[in-house]
Parts: C-alpha cells; structure tokens; sequence
C-alpha cells in the first residue's frame, strides 16, 4: 500500500530494477492514527474536534501487487521501501506473503519461468 502520488515513481524505480510487471489499484483505508486532522483540530471548537477524531476518514491509497521469485524478494522490498519512504505516518505497507504456485493462461507454463 503507497501513497497515490508515488505511482509514477514507483512504477519507474520497479521498472528500472527489472521488475516491470504488477497490479496497482485504488484502494481506501486507514491506519492507526487519527489520519492527519491535527491541522484542522485547531481550527475547530472542542466539540467538533472530538467527533474528528472519533470518526476518522478513510485515505485513498494505491494497492500494488507484485509477485516475484525468492531471489528478486529483497529488491522488489528495498526499491518500493527507497522510493516510498518519507519518514512520516502514512508511507504505506509492505505485506510479504508465499505464493505456492503461478500458470501463465497463454501457455500453460508453471512455476517461476511465468514471473520473468
């Protein structure tokens, strides 16, 4: 999960590693903070405050999916972390799950020749 507007320089960073191909989609949600309303807290009586905070919205983000071999794992990790770290809340999450098994459709191939 990133922000929407390091898309672009992801998908070149991915690109220029050798790791051209994935999915991204538009996606909502929220993490554990109060989703960036101290700003707008002091612009606010402390009723209104409080219905912020207890209803927080959702943030759009782009939900990539990007399958790789066990050897591309590490820098497919390293170049989304490079390029989408800025140190604050909201910089997104990196979920490393096993894939058993991937089949091209056009050919029937398995394993992780279709991923190349």
């Amino acid at each position: 999960m990133i922000r929407i507007d390091k898309m672009a320089a992801t998908k070149l960073a991915l690109s220029n590693v050798g790791l051209p191909s994935f999915t991204a989609m538009p996606v909502l949600g929220r993490g554990k903070g109060i989703g960036g309303f101290e700003k707008a807290a002091g612009l606010l009586d402390a009723d209104q405050q409080e219905l912020i905070i207890e209803m927080p919205r959702l943030k759009s983000k782009r939900m990539i999916t990007l399958v790789v071999t066990d050897e591309k794992k590490t820098l497919a990790v390293e170049t989304l972390i490079k390029i989408n770290q800025t140190g604050k809340s909201g910089d997104g999450k990196i979920f490393v799950i096993p894939t058993t098994d991937s089949i091209r459709v056009r050919t029937g191939e398995s394993g992780d020749i279709t991923l190349d």
